[in-house]
């Protein structure tokens, strides 16, 4: 082949991305990245302007807490910045080991195992679990990841609508599949509502299935002492695996997965997304233990979440907008059209206050909504500001959603 085949190969292959990516445009589904230039926060600088920001999932206000840099410092003297291998060469490190031990207790179950990425931890839990002549079945709101985890394990994937446990109990018992495993979210993480666990154990102990529980937007905020979604509803279960991530309200980068001994011995030895990457640097999990200290005995910041979600509800009043039923920090206002989205989300910008447009495919066609992320870090007076400017906007924007005035 001629470089002259390939340069017009390459070409051809530039146009058809060129107008692939016009026709995003042209639906509203665009996608750029904004600049942060200060720490993360209920207050930043974004492309060099400064903002109340309700875009972040620090759901505690830990992210740039003082003991937690001071912890990273402490943990890069003592470990150095890389792991410098995996966790089964040479990667693992007393602060990683120390980490998941309290991880296990903090939750209550027998044994943890910190993985890089809440993703990586998905994707190897259910591929080491399940493959073919198994059976994956998934609420049909659950995070891309448990999704891509369920198609890439080649077991029979099966979605029950959301939350439906009936639904659900009708797949399970209809399926003759050699091992089954029930995924879902916690908190689902686009609309703010909470996973019945109680039922979803129930189904499983009767259909001798395993429970993935995704608690990624509940560890930290949820339960006593912030211990997740299981201590929220008490609920207990040896079916149970439940993984959490560190990145978001325990402030800092990671994620784990708890559950029996047995379980994490398996993953230990077959998950390809353990296995094969690199293990974070040890000073992040150093930084995370002080982080769990913080997110056990300061319940004054679970307590301020509660009471800056009542405010946001007693506040925003919108005629054409759905304020979505939510106890959590996720509150979505579901807007409709991904255009009208987009520009209440630029009208919020204009008064000094980030929230996100989220548009399909994150979420179904027609629900493009704003996500409004609350923080232990923001003031009553930030949420009164954002519930006052919604209702402004409401009021100006045009149906069609083409603009918003100035």
């Amino acid at each position: 082949m001629t470089n002259s085949t390939l340069n017009t190969k390459h070409s051809s292959l530039q146009q058809t991305l060129a107008a692939d990516l016009k026709e995003l445009k042209a639906a509203g589904l665009e996608r750029r990245r904004r600049l942060l230039e200060s720490p993360q926060g209920a207050r930043v600088t974004v492309d060099g302007r400064d903002y109340v920001a309700f875009c972040s999932n620090d759901y505690l206000g830990l992210a740039a807490h003082p003991e937690l840099i001071e912890a990273a410092r402490a943990g890069a003297a003592r470990y150095g910045v890389g792991a410098g291998a995996s966790h089964l060469v040479l990667g693992h490190s007393a602060a990683h080991h120390e980490l998941e031990e309290r991880l296990a207790a903090f939750v209550g179950l027998p044994r943890a195992l910190l993985f890089s990425a809440g993703y990586l931890a998905n994707i190897g839990v259910v591929t080491a679990l399940v493959g073919r002549g198994d059976a994956v079945f998934a609420d049909r709101l659950n995070h891309a990841s448990l999704n891509d985890a369920a198609l890439l394990s080649r077991a029979e994937f099966k979605r029950y609508p959301h939350l439906d446990l009936a639904a659900l109990e009708r797949l399970l018992s209809a399926s003759r599949a050699r091992r089954k495993l029930v995924v879902t979210d916690a908190v689902f993480s686009m609309d703010g509502d909470i996973a019945p666990v109680p039922g979803l154990i129930a189904l499983c102990e009767r259909h001798d299935a395993w429970l993935l529980v995704d608690d990624a937007h509940g560890f930290g905020v949820l339960g006593r002492a912030g211990r997740g979604v299981l201590a929220h509803f008490a609920a207990r279960s040896p079916r149970v695996i439940y993984m959490a991530t560190l990145g978001k309200a325990a402030g800092v980068f990671g994620a784990f997965v708890a559950a029996q001994e047995e379980v994490i011995e398996w993953l230990l030895a077959r998950a390809r997304s353990y296995i094969y990457t690199t293990a974070t640097p040890p000073l992040l999990a150093h930084a995370l233990l002080k982080s769990l200290d913080l997110i056990e005995r300061e319940d004054w910041r679970r307590d301020g979440l509660s009471k800056l979600i009542i405010v946001l509800n007693q506040i925003v009043i919108s005629r054409r907008w759905r304020l979505m039923p939510s106890t959590t920090a996720i509150q979505p206002l579901v807007i409709g059209a991904n255009e009208e989205a987009v520009a209440v989300s630029r009208a919020l910008a204009r008064d000094g206050l980030l929230v996100p447009a989220i548009r399909p495919p994150t979420v179904p066609p027609g629900t493009a909504r704003l996500r409004i992320s609350l923080s232990a870090s923001h003031s009553v007076h930030d949420v009164e500001r954002l519930a006052r400017s919604l209702n402004e906007i409401e009021r100006a924007v045009p149906r069609t959603g083409s603009s918003v005035p100035d």
